[in-house]
């Protein structure tokens, strides 16, 4: 497939996203690829919710689709972050690929946030057929905050929060998360205690937002990034995850680092990112740790 190509040639050591993505595509790669910047994959009280998306132009059949989460403490950060993926890369690789804004807490309070990649996630659905998207192979990546939010997409999904944003009687599932340098429990990460919902006791209101809460053999397979000297989630936060998703036998993948620091989707994260979206699309086993 397409994106097992794109492994290849980033194991061979391509110097950064935008070689590689001009590599798997050719020297045509523009010409291959649709882009869009600033569509609008929902609105809250008149407000547009902005998103980036690049697709192949004459794709082979239905494309899967991968949904980018920037990071930023809920509190900043944008749909064009070092901690997202390049559109115009994932489309070369055969995706169908996104990338959102979402409200900010300095704004709209937490779980507003998370409630917008829930409307992400039924755009895509109620768009596949304009898109030509297979909605059964829709994938989260989310770096940092966004890592938190698909972490909690992949065990709690959209649990008691309202749906807002549009899409409403959309699917909302998807296939599998990618989580890199996420927290996993908002009750012992250093900046837990800016996820602040309105109407809750804020220790409450994090409890209830931690992914480590709802690990389960039926969760999303997710794929989990982290490293030993990230300064700002704690390995042990990770560690804690992982130690849950093996006593429960939670279908997920570590890939633990000594150091790699707050990690950011780099061109191994896409290696091993490809490769575990390859595992989960054909069905094999997963439950693994690296070194």
């Amino acid at each position: 497939m397409k994106w097992m190509t794109a492994c290849a040639l980033i194991v061979m050591g391509l110097p950064g996203s935008l070689a590689v993505a001009e590599e798997s595509t050719g020297a045509k790669a523009s010409s291959n690829v649709v882009t869009q910047q600033d569509t609008i994959y929902g609105q809250v009280l008149g407000a547009a919710l902005l998103a980036d998306i690049a697709y192949p132009s004459n794709p082979a059949g239905k494309t899967p689709a991968i949904l980018s989460i920037h990071g930023g403490r809920w509190m900043r950060g944008t749909k064009r972050d070092n901690g997202v993926i390049n559109v115009e890369q994932w489309a070369g690789f055969g995706f169908f690929a996104m990338t959102i804004d979402y409200r900010l807490r300095g704004c709209s309070a937490p779980p507003a946030c998370y409630q917008d990649v829930q409307c992400a996630i039924r755009f895509l659905h109620a768009n596949a057929e304009k898109y030509n998207i297979d909605e059964d192979r829709i994938f989260l990546i989310g770096q940092s905050a966004g890592g938190h939010m698909v972490s909690l997409a992949a065990t709690m999904g959209n649990g008691d929060y309202p749906k807002t944003g549009g899409w409403e009687k959309a699917r909302d599932d998807f296939r599998a998360s990618i989580c890199v340098s996420g927290p996993h429990d908002l009750t012992t990460c250093p900046w837990g205690n800016l996820w602040t919902p309105a109407d809750i006791e804020p220790m409450k209101a994090r409890e209830l937002a931690s992914p480590i809460r709802y690990a389960s053999p039926s969760m999303k397979p997710l794929l989990i990034f982290h490293a030993d000297n990230d300064k700002s989630v704690p390995i042990d936060n990770a560690l804690a995850m992982v130690k849950v998703l093996k006593e429960k036998n939670c279908p997920h993948v570590f890939h633990h680092y000594e150091t790699a620091g707050h990690m950011s989707v780099t061109p191994e994260v896409i290696e091993k990112s490809l490769a575990f979206i390859q595992k989960v699309t054909e069905g094999e086993p997963l439950n693994e740790a690296s070194p």
